[in-house]
């Protein structure tokens, strides 16, 4: 057996998990799609690779213990298959007559969430239910309405035992946390970047834990993870446009420096404080390349008893570009440059970000990364809800016509 950068990756940390960040609905394409684009002198050796993330005939012994999904990936594993996502939409407009297009776009994103839970129940069961949970998010267009997100995410997490709930790093998402936690409900919060964040949330999770000891609930099922969405703290243009008004050029390394600071810190900060919530990284981005050799710094720099979330595009430079890559756990070191450090401390977007301090709870949804990773993810939603509003205009004219 070759081992993959993967393979190698996993044996940092015995408490390491990675998680593949997309519907499990897609992953056969996916492995399909990649084989097929590989030389032929390569092709054997990556599906056999590729195979091990997620074992199709044996789950259990997938490299993969967990998977989160989001509204852009519901809809992308909807187009995936569009013939039978046609025809079950169709049947549920036929069979549940009456429903406005809400109810039945939200009975369509609960059977794609339902189907990757079925995927990953065996790594659930042979965890004992530690590993193997799907994320399921909350409609992001809840974003700041309490009493719905707590309702809808027990209407999610009834699915199966195995679906986790993703709920918003909004203001009101952190009493979401610290509800759901009280009923052992787990979470994975998302929409999150800063380290005032973070620490809302981990806080809410102990918080919510406390009061589920003190009335007996039944824990031994319940886990939390905290998102940091690095990429997108790092990419928003606020970053450059605040760097610029004070003389400053902003390089590729000192925002991948950035991001992994703030990781860092953050794990550090859950870690001395004791705290039941996991770090989990995601929105990362590959490269650079040093001295002839590819590197994945937002990967490697972070190496450690943390969870990794890759998509696609993560794990495809990981398979391509960074075959030969060796990893050792990094995520205690302090080796961000200090010049690097120096120059962000005069950026107020930075201040704000790596400082837990640095924004009280109800300035979280006026975040610029909250802003506009919030409305990303609205409009996916919206464009499953039309997907739906298509199928029913759609049956409506067939019946017309008989």
């Amino acid at each position: 057996m070759i081992k993959s950068a993967l393979d190698r990756l996993t044996k940092v940390h015995p408490d390491m998990e990675i998680w593949w960040d997309s519907s499990p609905l897609i992953f056969k394409s996916w492995v399909k799609k990649m084989v097929a684009d590989a030389p032929a002198t390569q092709k054997k050796t990556l599906e056999e690779q590729l195979n091990r993330i997620y074992v199709v005939s044996n789950p259990a012994k997938s490299l993969v213990r967990g998977c989160t999904t989001n509204p852009p990936l519901s809809l992308a594993a909807v187009k995936n298959d569009l013939p039978f996502w046609n025809r079950w939409v169709d049947n549920l407009i036929r069979t549940h007559k009456g429903l406005s297009r809400y109810e039945y776009f939200w009975l369509t994103y609960k059977e794609v969430i339902r189907r990757g839970a079925e995927m990953m129940m065996p790594i659930w069961k042979a965890s004992a239910g530690h590993y193997g949970y799907i994320s399921g998010q909350l409609d992001p267009r809840l974003l700041t309405e309490t009493d719905k997100m707590i309702k809808t995410a027990k209407e999610i997490r009834a699915i199966s035992p195995n679906v986790m709930i993703k709920v918003p790093a909004s203001t009101q998402g952190v009493e979401v946390v610290k509800a759901l936690t009280s009923m052992a409900i787990p979470t994975n919060v998302t929409t999150c970047f800063t380290l005032p964040q973070i620490w809302a949330v981990a806080k809410a999770a102990k918080e919510g834990l406390a009061i589920a000891l003190k009335n007996k609930v039944d824990m031994s099922k319940w886990r939390a993870v905290i998102t940091m969405m690095i990429g997108r703290l790092t990419e928003n243009p606020i970053l450059d446009q605040q760097a610029e008004r004070r003389g400053l050029t902003l390089s590729w390394s000192d925002k991948h420096w950035l991001g992994i600071y703030v990781f860092r810190k953050a794990f550090k900060l859950l870690k001395d404080n004791a705290m039941p919530s996991k770090m989990l990284a995601c929105s990362m981005r590959d490269g650079p390349l040093v001295g002839g050799k590819y590197h994945f710094w937002d990967v490697e720099k972070i190496a450690g008893d943390i969870v990794y979330t890759m998509p696609p595009y993560v794990l495809e430079p990981l398979f391509q570009r960074c075959a030969d890559l060796e990893f050792k756990e990094e995520i205690l070191l302090d080796d961000v440059p200090k010049e690097v450090l120096a120059k962000m401390s005069k950026i107020p977007y930075v201040l704000q970000s790596w400082d837990e301090n640095g924004m009280e709870e109800d300035q979280f949804n006026l975040h610029p990364a909250t802003i506009t990773t919030a409305e990303a993810f609205s409009q996916a939603s919206a464009g499953l809800e039309t997907y739906v509003g298509e199928r029913m205009a759609l049956l409506k004219i067939k019946g017309k016509k008989l």
